[in-house]
């Protein structure tokens, strides 16, 4: 029993890597996160806060995920109906939603003139992270653009 239970997370994380490779939208989320959460501590945030935005970025890329798995089911139907077409439009509108959600959320939380001064003096004071940020950002661009093999025939 407990065997088939830690099978299944060696099958979520199979698919959490599956994402990461065959999906850029989903790859585009985790990077946008990541970027997030580097600059988070110069954000003045409650313990509350904090969790909220966890949450609204794992709820992102956790739709993010379910939105690919519907398309690759529906996909696997040899006929094309006008309901399977509105079923992956669906998905990809909750995907919407909540990535809109989490923007306002995010302004909310972080518009902080103070930290952006933070982390304006951050830079001044370490000129190397400036190099750093960009190499970084350079990377993510790699990363989302150009990474991943071929998605399946759809």
């Amino acid at each position: 029993m407990m065997k088939h239970f830690l099978k299944g997370f060696v099958f979520a994380f199979r698919g959490l890597i599956a994402c990461a490779k065959e999906e850029r939208n989903f790859r585009f989320h985790l990077v946008v996160a990541f970027h997030l959460f580097l600059y988070l501590p110069f954000f003045a945030l409650s313990r509350a806060e904090v969790c909220a935005t966890v949450i609204l970025c794992g709820l992102v890329i956790s739709l993010e995920a379910m939105n690919s798995a519907l398309e690759r089911a529906v996909d696997c139907t040899e006929e094309r109906s006008p309901r399977a077409g509105a079923a992956k439009d669906m998905a990809a509108g909750a995907v919407l939603a909540a990535a809109i959600t989490s923007v306002i959320g995010g302004i909310v939380l972080l518009w902080q003139p103070a930290a952006f001064s933070a982390i304006l003096r951050f830079y001044k004071k370490y000129p190397l992270a400036v190099l750093i940020q960009l190499l970084l950002g350079a990377g993510s661009v790699l990363f989302v653009c150009f990474t991943g093999g071929k998605t399946p025939a759809k």
